[in-house]
């Protein structure tokens, strides 16, 4: 399975996100606007080794892949010292689209997950061996965690439960330990203060808008949201991980048993988190990814419980035969997406193809630098940190490329090569619906129309590309806060006045 992600990897192409992050990792920043720094220094690190390569990027995805099942093998072995459900808590990963073939997309859910795992761990080391000093490796994983993304505080109930709950509470509340491991927590977080505390919190506010985000109720969004689960946790492993989860609770609670308290609380509080916000909001595919590592090893481990608890014969069989179907089916639902998308040479999917949908930018590439050639343009404009982001991946430093607008995500980004701009023309390239983006009101740029580049997967057209020369105006890198050219893209919602308003105000 490990050789399975490692050719996805090699041969399929980098996805509009993952090319963002790769312009991170190119940067000395402490910290990005969306996100933590952690995913820019994993693609560092890969591309240190293997180059700026679809492998290189990915490769630490991978090695967190390894990771993670080390550390829920060994939490499952320290609890039961049963093989068979060592053995189930790591093919369970395997068997789910999320973690045994998409581990390789790096994004910061991947970065955070072996580091929220190992804070699982060294907690499940605290209370077998009953050592305080294993809060101090706790605080350090956490810390990293929370390093790289900010939805690792959404553990923070299970980690309080874990150590309020059972009945030594009065130890911890009265030890100095857990809030070491806090203070540990918030030194390995201060990259990510510290960049905010320069930059007005932008961070926090940036992310802040989909936790407060109302909206109206929408069948929609909860749909797509269950359906989203089932199909990359899997159609069987998802009822099997959350009913382990369920059981575990319920063991845990009764009998305030800390290991069982903190596995089902590190699911089941995110899982109904995320559920209550897709009532009214569409949640990303990658935001629960952190959680199920966790539902694993409750999940595992609950196999091997439910006989030493004398439950009835047939609920330990009927939780075994499950958990089995679900490593059975899982994998091979898995090995099946691999080989259709490394394989098959058709697109059954169309337009939607979550892959085919933001692959074939090599051909807006090309095209972009036959016009570079016979206009004499010398860089590349964008109004989209998609379209960026492929543009930064595939020129890869020959040929200055620039979002014009939303420059509040390059806060601290190095020069991109303004001796080869100012005094030049360059090329627009938007997909064909944001060609006339009216963020060029704010400009004093002049544009030509010039080609149209279709971007084809599998012989399917999956997007189209305007070509524009660009003249007459050089792009500011830093603009004033309160300029259109600086504001990012609101999530969830519109909640400032509509762009043509604020660029007629601001260009009167």
């Amino acid at each position: 399975m490990t050789a399975m992600r490692v050719i996805y990897a090699c041969v399929i192409d980098l996805r509009t996100d993952e090319a963002y992050y790769w312009t991170w990792s190119k940067e000395n920043v402490l910290s990005f606007l969306d996100h933590p720094p952690m995913i820019a220094w994993f693609i560092r690190f890969g591309t240190a080794i293997f180059g700026d390569t679809n492998f290189g990027v990915r490769f630490a995805g991978i090695l967190a892949m390894l990771v993670t099942q080390l550390l829920l093998a060994d939490i499952v072995r320290r609890v039961t010292h049963d093989v068979r459900a060592i053995v189930l808590a790591v093919l369970m990963p395997e068997a789910a689209l999320y973690y045994g073939l998409l581990m390789a997309k790096v994004c910061p859910d991947v970065a955070m997950i072996p580091f929220a795992v190992a804070m699982l761990w060294a907690l499940v080391r605290l209370a077998e061996s009953g050592n305080a000093r294993w809060w101090l490796a706790a605080g350090l994983f956490a810390g990293l965690a929370l390093l790289s993304k900010f939805t690792a505080l959404m553990l923070v109930p299970a980690v309080l439960a874990f150590m309020l709950v059972p009945d030594w509470r009065r130890r911890w509340l009265t030890s100095a330990w857990p809030w070491l491991a806090a203070l540990i927590a918030v030194a390995m977080f201060l990259p990510a203060l510290i960049w905010n505390g320069e930059h007005d919190w932008a961070s926090f506010r940036f992310q802040s808008v989909r936790a407060i985000a109302v909206h109206e109720f929408s069948l929609r969004t909860v749909g797509e949201f269950l359906g989203l689960q089932f199909g990359l946790v899997g159609f069987v492993m998802l009822p099997v991980v959350v009913s382990g989860a369920g059981w575990t609770a319920w063991r845990g609670y009764r009998r305030r048993e800390p290991v069982a308290i903190l596995l089902s609380t590190s699911v089941l509080v995110p899982f109904g988190y995320f559920f209550w916000k897709s009532l009214t909001l569409r949640v990303g595919d990658t935001w629960p990814m952190f959680l199920w590592p966790a539902g694993f090893a409750a999940a595992a481990i609950n196999t091997a419980m439910l006989a030493r608890e004398k439950r009835p014969a047939w609920v330990v069989r009927s939780t075994k035969a499950w958990a089995n179907t679900a490593v059975v089916t899982g994998i091979a639902f898995v090995v099946l997406v691999f080989l259709y998308y490394t394989v098959v040479p058709w697109n059954l999917i169309g337009r939607i193809d979550p892959i085919g949908s933001e692959a074939g930018y090599q051909q807006v590439a090309n095209g972009a630098e036959a016009e570079l050639q016979k206009t004499g343009a010398t860089w590349i404009a964008t109004t989209d940190y998609r379209t960026y982001a492929m543009m930064r991946w595939y020129f890869n430093g020959r040929v200055p490329v620039i979002q014009i607008n939303e420059r509040g995500r390059f806060m601290g980004f190095h020069d991109p090569g303004m001796d080869r701009i100012r005094g030049h023309a360059g090329i627009y390239v938007a997909r064909l619906p944001d060609a006339d983006n009216p963020i060029w009101l704010a400009t004093s740029a002049a544009r030509e129309p010039l080609e149209r580049v279709d971007r084809v997967w599998r012989g399917r057209v999956m997007d189209t590309y305007s070509l524009q020369k660009v003249t007459g105006w050089t792009p500011e890198l830093s603009p004033p806060p309160d300029s259109p050219l600086f504001r990012w893209r609101v999530l969830a919602g519109e909640f400032e006045p509509p762009l043509q308003g604020r660029l007629a105000s601001f260009a009167g």
